[in-house]
């Protein structure tokens, strides 16, 4: 007598979180797998996302081993090879493409787009280039223990999500990133694919969420004000 095992369901305690039927006919691209980049990438993998789009012209260097979640083995590998090979060990059947490269508008994107770069002016000519064929867009930003995410999934937060690409002059200076840790970035990633799973159920997402964590402050605003323009947030 044969015996079989039956494998189990493995989206079975998030089926009603994150719904399989939208999920699955969806293809998602992070531009930037960096501290956010890396663990949004992850993330998606681990709820179920098909197929996905790794964008990123870097390499891993040592100090990502602790920022960013990257391996000692990883050093000197591109990033979006080592966060491929990582998601191939959770779901091999995921399809991962890879683009060892800046975002160039030559690139055709899934209809998830997650923007996880370290300047304004990126922000702003992926923003230009993309927002108009993506259904979803959501952008993580992080300085030290200040996070702040913001998501266009409709034409009303289209313009919200304009106001915070304000100069990069007006920025303050240093990147995104200078200052992290990998329990900052993984919150942000945690923030972003929630914000995610709430347009896939079709409930409203926030156009704009700061969390501060040293100071236990949680922030939802439906619009940007001008005040947030020189926060370390908005970096």
């Amino acid at each position: 007598m044969t015996m079989t095992t039956e494998i189990p369901d493995r989206f079975v305690r998030q089926q009603e979180l994150v719904p399989r039927p939208r999920i699955t006919s969806l293809s998602a691209t992070v531009i930037g797998v960096g501290a956010i980049g890396r663990q949004v990438a992850l993330q998606l993998a681990a709820i179920g996302m098909p197929q996905l789009q790794l964008i990123d012209f870097d390499a891993v260097e040592a100090s990502n081993i602790t920022t960013q979640g990257y391996l000692e083995s990883d050093l000197g590998v591109s990033k979006v090879e080592a966060t491929k090979n990582a998601i191939e060990r959770i779901d091999p059947t995921i399809t991962v493409s890879t683009i060892e490269d800046r975002f160039r508008t030559k690139y055709t994107l899934g209809k998830a787009v997650f923007c996880c770069v370290d300047s304004i002016s990126a922000r702003a000519a992926i923003w230009k280039s993309a927002h108009p064929f993506c259904l979803f867009w959501c952008d993580g930003r992080m300085q030290g223990e200040v996070i702040r995410v913001l998501t266009s999934a409709e034409p009303s937060s289209d313009k919200c999500y304009a106001n915070s690409l304000f100069p990069q002059a007006e920025a303050q200076l240093g990147t995104c990133t200078s200052r992290s840790t990998i329990y900052t970035a993984s919150l942000a990633a945690g923030l972003m694919l929630h914000q995610f799973t709430r347009w896939l159920r079709k409930l409203p997402t926030d156009a704009n969420l700061s969390l501060n964590l040293l100071a236990s402050e949680l922030t939802i605003s439906p619009a940007l004000k001008e005040a947030h323009r020189h926060s370390v947030a908005n970096h």
